[in-house]
C-alpha cells in the first residue's frame, strides 16, 4: 500500500510531482482549520508542513499513522518535537534550502540599516530632499559580529567578507579549525558585544536562546551598535531593545522576526530607527521551490526508503548510507529483540560495540535499533524515534564505541545489558555481507540465524538434552527448523531452538522439567 502524504500548508506543486513519481498518495490541503486537520490527519503516515500548520499535541495523538513531519524550511516552532518524539514521529527540516535566501537579507537589512534607505525612501516619496537628514554609515573596515555561525551565519560572513569587514563570531560549536576556514575570528559573547558595530543573528529559538538580547546584553554592547534579527522571534527583548533605542545606545535595528506573529502590533512598530520587514527571510521564488523540493524527497526517501535526513529527533540516515546500512539494521533489530527478550530485571546501561568494517559505517541509527528492539517487549511504542528520550526518562545509561577489527569475524555487532542482577552479553555478524547471525550468547560460541518462533536454553554439558528435547516435541508433532548448541570449557553450555510454529504452556512446561535445563526462554522475531 503506498504511503499517504497530506500537504498543509502552501507549497511549490513540485513537491506533489516528487511525492507521486516516488510512489506516494499525495492530498494537496493548505488552508484547513486547525479542526479540520484533526478530522483527516489519522489517515496519513506523512505530514508536509510550512509555518501556518500548527503541529500539536492534539493533533500528534489524533495522527495514529503518522511516520514523519515535514517542514519546508529551518523553524519548527510551530512543531511540539517532544511530543512527536514520544510518539515515534520523525521529524525532519530543510536546513539548507533557504540559506542562502535568509543570508541575503541579513546583508540587505545590514545596508538598510546602515544608509537608512528605507527611512529615506519614504521622505524622497513624499517630495522631501532631505539630504542632510539621511548621513550613513560604511560598511567598510567595521566590525560585524555574528551570533550563531552555522549554515546562514558562515554565508552571511562570506558576504561580509566581500565588502572588507572584519567578522567576528560566536558560537559554541563552531571549531576553530572551521574559523579559520571561513575567515572569522572566533570570540567569546562579551567580546563580541564589546566590539561589534552591527550584531546579526543566526541561532535558533531554545532555552539558552530565548531573551538572550535583553537590558543587560545591550548595557554591553558598543555605543551606536546596529543589530540585525531575521533568525527567530523571541531571541530580542523587545521592550529592553526599545529603551536602548531611544537613548540611543543602540543607532538602529533591522527586524524580520518578531515574539509574536503575525505581528499587526508591536512596541517597535513606527520607530524611527527600526526597519522592519513581515518574516521575508525566506521569501524568495528560489528558495520556496528550493525547500518544497527538499522537503519532498526528504520525506519520499523515509517512508519508501527507510533513509532518514535533516531529521531533528532521530539519527539521520543519508541516502547513499541507507543501502549498506540495511543488513545491519535488521542484524541489530535481532540483537536489541533478543537481548530484551531474555533480560529479566530491570537495565541500568545498555552498550553497542562495533569491531570491523560496520565501525567505519553510521552506527548511531543502529544502536537506536538495538535500544529500541531490546525495550520492545517492556514498551510497546518505543521505536528509533524515541529511544533515546525514553532511556534517559528512565535512567538508563546508553553508550556505544568502536574498536579495531575483531580476531575471528570481519565485522561484528556486541550487545552488552547491564541489569540490577548481572551483565549480558550477545553478539552477531553477517554471513555473506547480508545475512545476520547470532555467533556469540553471554561469551558462549554459538552460530545460529533467527526464526520466528525460538527456544533459548541455559543447559547442563550432560548427554540427553538433544533426545529429550526431540521426543517431547516430536511426540507432539512440533517440528524442530534449527538446533544449535555451544559451550565452554568451563561447562557453561547454551542451546537455540528454531521451530516451525509457536510452542504451548503445556509443551514449554515439560521441555523446562528436562533435567539437563537450567533455564528456558520463548523467543518470537
Amino acid at each position: 500500500m503506498a504511503p499517504k502524504v497530506l500537504i498543509s500548508d502552501k507549497l511549490d506543486n513540485l513537491a506533489v510531482e516528487i511525492f507521486e513519481k516516488n510512489g506516494c498518495e499525495v492530498d494537496f490541503k493548505p488552508g484547513l482549520s486547525p479542526e479540520e486537520q484533526l478530522k483527516i490527519i489519522g489517515e496519513y503516515d506523512g505530514l508536509a508542513i510550512r509555518s501556518a500548520t500548527k503541529v500539536t499535541p492534539e493533533m500528534i495523538a489524533a495522527a495514529k499513522n503518522l511516520k514523519v513531519i515535514g517542514r519546508a524550511g529551518i523553524g519548527v516552532d510551530n512543531v511540539d518535537i517532544a511530543c512527536a518524539t514520544e510518539a515515534g514521529i520523525v521529524v525532519m527540516n530543510t536546513p539548507f534550502g533557504n540559506s542562502i535566501t535568509t543570508a541575503e537579507h541579513a546583508i540587505a537589512m545590514m545596508f538598510s540599516l546602515s544608509r537608512q534607505i528605507p527611512q529615506a525612501n519614504v521622505s524622497t516619496h513624499q517630495g522631501k530632499w532631505e539630504k542632510s537628514k539621511f548621513m550613513g554609515k560604511e560598511l567598510y573596515s567595521k566590525t560585524l559580529g555574528l551570533i550563531g555561525c552555522g549554515n546562514i551565519g558562515s554565508i552571511v560572513a562570506d558576504r561580509a567578507l566581500g565588502l572588507k569587514m572584519d567578522v567576528i563570531a560566536y558560537d559554541p560549536f563552531l571549531t576553530d579549525e572551521r574559523a579559520v576556514e571561513i575567515g572569522v575570528e572566533k570570540v567569546e559573547l562579551d567580546d563580541l558585544y564589546s566590539r561589534a558595530d552591527f550584531i546579526t543573528l543566526h541561532v535558533p529559538k531554545n532555552d539558552h536562546t530565548k531573551n538572550m538580547i535583553n537590558k543587560d546584553a545591550l548595557s554591553k554592547m558598543k555605543e551606536g551598535v546596529r543589530i540585525i534579527n531575521c533568525a527567530r522571534g523571541g531571541l530580542i527583548v523587545e521592550s529592553d531593545l526599545k529603551d536602548a533605542l531611544d537613548s540611543g545606545h543602540v543607532a538602529g535595528a533591522a527586524l524580520d522576526v518578531f515574539e509574536e506573529e503575525p505581528a499587526k502590533e508591536n512596541i517597535l512598530f513606527g520607530h524611527e530607527n527600526v526597519i522592519c520587514t513581515p518574516h521575508l527571510g525566506a521569501s524568495t521564488t528560489e528558495a520556496q521551490v528550493n525547500v518544497a523540493i527538499q522537503v519532498a524527497e526528504q520525506m519520499a526517501d523515509y517512508l519508501v526508503n527507510g533513509a532518514v535526513t535533516n531529521a531533528l529527533n532521530t539519527p539521520s540516515i543519508s541516502a547513499e548510507d541507507a543501502p549498506r546500512l540495511k543488513p545491519y539494521m535488521k542484524l541489530a533489530e535481532q540483537l536489541g529483540s533478543f537481548a530484551g527478550q531474555i533480560t529479566e530485571h530491570a537495565i541500568q546501561s545498555i552498550n553497542v560495540e562495533y569491531q570491523g568494517t560496520v565501525a567505519e559505517l553510521n552506527t548511531k541509527p543502529l544502536t537506536a535499533m538495538v535500544v529500541a528492539s531490546l525495550l520492545k517487549p517492556q514498551l510497546e511504542s518505543i521505536n528509533m524515534v524515541n529511544a533515546v528520550t525514553i532511556t534517559q526518562a528512565r535512567g538508563i545509561d546508553v553508550s556505544e564505541t568502536q574498536s579495531g577489527s575483531s580476531k575471528d569475524w570481519r565485522s561484528v555487532i556486541t550487545v552488552r545489558v547491564k541489569t540490577e542482577e548481572r551483565e549480558r552479553s550477545l553478539m552477531g555478524t553477517l554471513f555473506t555481507g547480508k545475512e545476520p547471525r547470532i555467533v556469540n550468547v553471554e561469551d558462549v560460541p554459538i552460530e545460529a540465524a533467527v526464526s520466528p518462533h525460538m527456544l533459548f536454553i541455559r543447559n547442563k554439558d550432560e548427554p540427553g538434552l538433544i533426545g529429550g528435547i526431540g521426543t517431547i516435541l516430536g511426540n507432539a508433532g512440533q517440528n524442530i527448523g534449527d538446533f544449535r548448541l555451544g559451550r565452554k570449557e568451563s561447562g557453561e553450555a547454551v542451546c537455540i531452538v528454531s521451530l516451525d510454529a509457536p510452542m504451548s504452556d503445556d509443551l514449554f512446561e515439560e521441555v523446562s522439567n528436562l533435567p539437563q535445563i537450567q533455564s528456558v526462554k520463548r523467543l518470537a522475531f
